[in-house]
């Protein structure tokens, strides 16, 4: 059973923006903090933003602060990730994810989607 799926992901220059979108059921964005995380090749999955239910709570990986933007929107059952300013260092596939309460550590989560592809040129 499909729980999320990732989309938004693509091929840009550096400097440029995407945003990215992960639609869920309804179940996840009733209950959860929901989270975005990233993996490059030969590197692990780091934590990027999280957002809670409410929107109230944000956090960012200082790598990306001041660039991106998590938000949600429960009625659509999706959360976004405003990506800015993009620097080749931000290529990597992106997986959205959910848990009850914050973390930014990726093995506390056990169900991830497919995730988006995300490359930048310089």
């Amino acid at each position: 059973q499909v729980q999320k799926v990732e989309s938004g992901g693509g091929l840009v220059q550096a400097g440029d923006s995407l945003r990215l979108s992960c639609v869920g059921t309804e179940r996840i964005f009733d209950n959860y903090f929901m989270s975005w995380f990233r993996q490059a090749p030969g590197k692990e999955r780091e934590f990027v933003a999280a957002v809670s239910r409410s929107g109230r709570s944000i956090y960012y990986a200082d790598s990306v602060k001041g660039r991106f933007t998590i938000s949600r929107d429960n009625a659509k059952n999706t959360v976004y990730l405003q990506m800015n300013s993009l620097k080749p260092e931000d290529t990597a596939i992106y997986y959205c994810a959910e848990k009850y309460g914050y973390s930014d550590y990726a093995g506390d989560y056990d169900r991830w989607g497919q995730g988006t592809q995300v490359t930048v040129s310089s």
